[in-house]
């Protein structure tokens, strides 16, 4: 029974703390809610979607006030969600829809412990009905309330390690930056006791260090680890002459943009640390187009802050990096020769270096848009920085800085699908990455692959770009603004894009209310699918755009019938949640086919669940007849079922209504279908 106050709620750990924009070693009393007046963000009203499904449109005090009342009802929400006695919800974030949907974001702890991996995001709609939660750890609470808070090891255990693991980077470190504190550890199987470490120092590159490493508090071992830094008038030396927001009058001027949260540029001047000297003059005039000029790297990225701030405002209707109405700052002239760009939370600002030989500093639109948008997805999201989640959130900041490059429409700099063009990292002219085939870069990947998350986090991404590429513009050779592309597609099968506005916006609703810290490239699938039914309907074009997308990226199955190189295809691809303790039969029509079934019959299945072991699967023919895919068991704890099988289906009628048949065994775990592919 739910209470009758009004809460909303979703959560992510703090699990990143930012971003570099190149590889650098690491692989690895009750307020009234907001006005239900609150109108989607101008740009944001995407043809032919639900208004009442896009993004409300909120002013930093309409947002405050969501947060305060969802704080004061936190643990009515933690009971409502069956919340153990010691567990607590931490109010992290709360977007609203036009319809007056909320989806809050919480965090836990756990007798005062933060439980990492623990965020949770709650949907609610305008009458207080919840209508769904997206959980990152998979732990039920009988498990969390399994965890002791007593360590068995000692803090010091843990700092030598992670000194040790952040020595492999670089860093000189003889001391932890942060002294190990006790958390809970679910981000991955069973919850357990463990340290967190935060080392600091320099990594090779001259890149900030902020190693987070965690220890099991029992037995000493390594559980994981992140790297936290992630990485007037203007005459840029990328943007051309550009209008900059700043403060001043008369003969005083510096780089305080104003109308923008109060952000700040500021110069280190070589220097590695502290925020630096605020960028001041007696003209308001910034810069003179040269890197040999000071102020021309201030100008670029001042502008570059201005025009994502702008973005996030009037297409997404979010104020800020935290929708809070605050700037964060920037730092240029970061080391000497210096090639790397990247976003700390640890002092909420985006930081430059002037690229090798001083000579192009790594400010260029795209490069200050993909930095800043770390921030957001920190604060939203909190993709962690590490494996296909990593992969998702470098993704995710070239996914909007190309919506950034589009939406400012820069004359000396149009947009692209390109990644950092204008910095000339590779000494020959050539981008730094491609999202219409991101293998050109040398590294990345184009598509989906079960050692995907041990790759780095910069070329992880590619899929996930190929993907928003593939969305936005289709796939095969094409001409945007003046650059050719040519995007293939993991089954030979090509893609219809339904236009970049619709794909920046379902990108960003998913990262909002359906994406935790620990999503991977499954979760990313069904949680733009939700997104896209959501805004266009289960049956729309731009639903079966995403599918397609995804499967072409070997993520997923595509919907309805086709001819793939393996021969004909048959699909169910309508997400559905999977109840506990019950069977559900998810069929799929086959039509067309001469005589009977093969004996190689394939099955691709695609389910999200929390405990794979408790599923049974088998495959019902036509007349009845059933052929086992999976058996339950119960040593098999991974998550997920993303398998084809193969079954001698040679006495079968092909033609006719077959089933998936998903028999969930045990109590406590459920799943959602998303997806079952029939090959014949």
């Amino acid at each position: 029974m739910r209470p009758t106050h009004s809460r909303r709620a979703t959560a992510t750990g703090a699990l990143i703390a930012a971003a570099a924009l190149l590889a650098v070693g690491m692989q690895g009393g009750a307020a009234s809610a907001a006005p239900e007046s609150a109108t989607a963000a101008p740009a944001a009203a995407v043809k032919g979607a639900d208004p009442g499904a896009l993004p409300a449109k909120l002013s930093p005090a309409q947002r405050a006030e969501l947060l305060r009342e969802a704080n004061s009802t936190k643990a009515a929400t933690a009971k409502e969600l069956g919340l153990g006695a010691t567990e607590k919800l931490v109010v992290r974030d709360v977007v609203k829809d036009v319809d007056g949907t909320t989806h809050t974001r919480y965090e836990r702890t756990l007798d005062g412990l933060p439980v990492l991996g623990g965020d949770l995001v709650v949907a609610e709609s305008k009458s207080g009905a919840t209508q769904g939660v997206t959980k990152a750890s998979k732990a039920t609470g009988a498990q969390l309330k399994a965890v002791g808070t007593t360590a068995d090891v000692a803090p010091a255990t843990a700092e030598k390690q992670a000194l040790t693991a952040a020595k492999a980077d670089g860093s000189k470190s003889t001391e932890a930056s942060k002294a190990p504190r006790k958390v809970v550890w679910a981000a991955s199987g069973t919850p357990q006791l463990a340290y967190e470490t935060v080392v600091g120092g320099l990594q090779h590159d001259g890149t900030p260090n902020e190693l987070h490493v965690i220890t099991d508090a029992s037995s000493g071992a390594k559980l994981f680890e992140w790297q936290a830094i992630e990485t007037g008038t203007g005459n840029t030396q990328y943007s051309g002459t550009v209008t900059l927001g700043t403060s001043g009058s008369g003969s005083s001027f510096n780089l305080t943009d104003s109308a923008r949260g109060n952000h700040k540029t500021y110069n280190l001047n070589r220097g590695t640390s502290g925020t630096g000297t605020l960028f001041s003059g007696t003209d308001d005039v910034w810069g003179n187009g040269s890197a040999s000029n000071t102020e021309t790297a201030a100008a670029d990225a001042h502008y570059g802050a201005a025009e994502t701030w702008d973005f996030y405002k009037n297409v997404m209707g979010r104020t800020g990096i935290k929708g809070d109405g605050v700037g964060a700052y920037s730092r240029v002239h970061y080391g000497n020769s210096y090639v790397n760009a990247f976003w700390s939370d640890s002092c909420f600002c985006m930081t430059y270096g002037d690229g090798s030989g001083n000579l192009a500093p790594l400010t260029s639109l795209d490069v200050a848009a993909h930095e800043m948008t770390h921030g957001v997805t920190s604060n939203t999201a909190g993709l962690n920085y590490s494996g296909e989640s990593g992969g998702l959130n470098e993704a995710t900041s070239d996914i909007f800085a190309a919506g950034v490059e589009f939406y400012s429409n820069t004359a000396t700099d149009p947009g692209d699908y390109l990644v950092g063009e204008k910095i000339d990292i590779n000494g020959d002219g050539t981008p730094l990455r491609y999202m219409d085939k991101p293998s050109k870069d040398g590294a990345s990947k184009d598509s989906w692959y079960s050692g995907l998350g041990s790759v780095d986090v910069h070329y992880s991404s590619g899929p996930a770009n190929h993907f928003f590429y593939l969305l936005s513009e289709g796939s095969g050779a094409k001409t945007v603004n003046g650059v050719s592309y040519n995007s293939p597609t993991s089954d030979g099968l090509p893609v219809t894009g339904i236009g970049r506005d619709k794909a920046l916006q379902i990108w960003f609703k998913a990262l909002t209310t359906k994406f935790t810290s620990t999503t991977n490239y499954a979760a990313a699938r069904t949680g733009t699918l939700a997104v896209a039914g959501e805004l266009y309907g289960t049956s729309s074009a731009e639903y079966a755009g995403v599918a397609n997308a995804w499967a072409a990226i070997a993520v997923g199955s595509r919907p309805g019938g086709g001819t793939d190189p393996g021969g004909k295809v048959f699909q169910n691809t309508t997400v559905k949640a999977i109840a506990d303790r019950s069977t559900t039969n998810f069929p799929v029509v086959v039509s067309g086919v001469t005589g009977n079934a093969a004996s190689t019959l394939s099955v691709a299945v695609n389910i999200t669940h929390t405990y794979r072991g408790d599923l049974v699967l088998d495959l019902v023919a036509p007349d009845g007849t059933a052929y086992r895919l999976k058996n339950s068991s119960s040593s098999d704890s991974a998550d997920n079922v993303v398998e084809t099988y193969t079954v001698n289906a040679s006495s079968e009628v092909a033609n006719g209504t077959w089933n998936l048949r998903v028999q969930d065994a045990y109590s406590g775990d459920t799943g959602t279908f998303n997806s079952v592919k029939l090959t014949f």
